[in-house]
């Protein structure tokens, strides 16, 4: 047996050991989430409770994060669970940029539901497409968001880049609408539920626009990750936005480190799949969620241990 793999099994074997051992030697579950004002890191805190509460001899805590950064915890086990955009975490296996190799350590624990890409503007910013970007200042998330890469393939596809924009600012949610509100940035991107908090507080301050992508750019995008998805914001989700937004988006799922104990993961996601009510009372997008839908295959193998829980619940075969 080669040394890596004796070290893996001793890891896992350690890991399985603590389990076991219940409260007198707690095993710490790290679970990195999204930036503050986002969906992720409240929904984070929530399944933090109901580990710590259904699954014996564990604790968890929760970090911020985003989707390449989580990625990038997993793999290197910085993190024992991680929030995940499904065309970032299937590129992640693939290799593919911005990855340099194949993921070797993430492992599919549950699909939770769908997050819309949103272009929001200043309605007096004179923009009606991001065609109309060219020279305008833009708040956007840090590099290692999913969101952050989407909004440069966006651009990609109107032939546009960073180096068009007369400042580009990478900040949290919550410091974008600040420069929005201050009229210091005219265009805010970023990937979430709808309706979004940090939007909503900024058409609270602000009349805003949502921008719609339509068909031809999709399908640009579409040749860039086959994973994207086609999504609709309704009308009247957001003050003044009294038409149909046309965008796109990505599945949220749940990843986990594959040398983790099969019985440990199985407990995790019997634990959330008995809780879901509790995760749809902070997050609306998870109401509702079912265990067939929780094991919706995104690409991403399956953890044996929540492979096991959902053949037996009857949500895969």
């Amino acid at each position: 047996m080669k040394p890596g793999k004796v070290g893996v099994l001793l890891v896992a074997g350690l890991l399985f050991g603590l389990f076991l051992a219940g409260g007198a030697a707690a095993m710490e579950l790290r679970i990195m989430t999204g930036p503050q004002g986002g969906s992720w890191y409240p929904l984070g805190g929530a399944i933090a409770e109901i580990i710590k509460k259904e699954v014996q001899g564990t604790t968890a805590s929760v970090l911020p994060g985003a989707g390449i950064i989580n990625i990038q915890g997993v793999e290197s086990s910085r993190t024992e669970i991680g929030f995940g955009n499904s065309v970032s975490t299937v590129d992640a296996m693939a290799g593919r940029e911005p990855f340099k190799t194949p993921a070797k350590n993430i492992r599919q624990l549950g699909t939770l539901y769908m997050q819309y890409f949103q272009a929001v503007v200043l309605a007096d910013s004179g923009i009606k497409s991001v065609a109309d970007f060219k020279g305008k200042s833009m708040a956007v998330q840090p590099r290692g968001n999913t969101g952050e890469q989407m909004t440069r393939e966006l651009l990609q596809v109107y032939g546009l880049s960073y180096k068009d924009m007369a400042k580009v600012s990478h900040v949290s949610y919550n410091d974008a609408v600040a420069l929005m509100k201050d009229g210091h940035a005219q265009i805010f991107t970023l990937i979430t539920t709808v309706p979004a908090a940090a939007i909503l507080d900024l058409a609270s301050a602000r009349k805003i626009r949502i921008l719609s992508v339509p068909e031809d750019k999709f399908k640009g995008l579409q040749k860039i990750n086959s994973g994207y998805s086609r999504r609709e914001i309704p009308k009247g989700i957001y003050p003044g936005v009294e038409h149909e937004v046309q965008q796109f988006g990505t599945y949220t799922h749940l990843m986990v480190r594959a040398d983790l104990p099969d019985d440990l993961v199985y407990a995790i996601t019997k634990a959330l799949a008995k809780n879901v009510d509790s995760l749809g009372a902070v997050v609306k997008d998870v109401k509702g969620l079912t265990v067939k839908e929780m094991a919706f295959d995104v690409g991403v193998p399956y953890h044996p241990g929540a492979l096991k829980f959902y053949k037996e619940a009857g949500a895969l075969k």
